[in-house]
């Protein structure tokens, strides 16, 4: 950071402020304490009958790879409100959202992911500008070794798995670097 966001100043240090426990960016100008926090992400598993609704990217990262449509959480929008968005805009899906599904912390790129679990209400879907196609995949139809990033694979296992035993529980963990 080279210039204050709140008055323009370029006194910008980077140390502990008084009472914290980690350097944050300091303004002399105005004093102001810029934090910088975790993006959250916002997303669905949507599907119908023993189908889930998958995106292929359009966009990098991971480009032409499938994923659960998600995305940002915007300001101003509850995280369900987000979720339905994302399905929209990357696959013109339509879901009724059954519950949170999924809370994945991803601390090495300072993401928290929060997948909805919800039934697409028809079947009037289609690639949105993120998306280069939009199709429905049985589990053994899964193109698992595209799959584009891990959070969507542990999500999509978990469904899987949830599906046989006819029991939908809140899954939480947490996706470390490769090393």
């Amino acid at each position: 950071m080279k210039f204050c966001s709140h008055c323009g100043s370029d006194a910008v240090t980077f140390a502990i402020p008084e009472g914290d426990d980690r350097p944050r960016h300091l303004c002399g100008g105005c004093g102001a304490i810029h934090y910088i926090n975790p993006r959250v992400i916002v997303g669905s598993l949507p599907y119908l009958g023993d189908k889930v609704l998958l995106c292929k990217r359009a966009i990098e990262p991971r480009l032409g790879l499938w994923t659960l449509p998600a995305g940002f959480m915007e300001n101003g929008e509850t995280s369900e409100e987000g979720a339905l968005r994302e399905s929209w805009e990357e696959a013109r899906a339509n879901i009724r959202v059954d519950d949170l599904y999924t809370i994945y912390d991803i601390p090495h790129i300072n993401q928290v992911y929060l997948m909805y679990r919800g039934e697409l209400t028809d079947t009037n879907f289609g690639p949105g500008p993120e998306s280069l196609e939009v199709a429905l995949f049985r589990e053994d139809d899964i193109p698992w070794d595209e799959i584009a990033f891990p959070i969507m694979r542990e999500t999509l296992e978990h469904y899987f798995t949830d599906c046989k035993a006819g029991r939908f529980p809140l899954h939480r963990g947490v996706i470390h670097r490769k090393l």
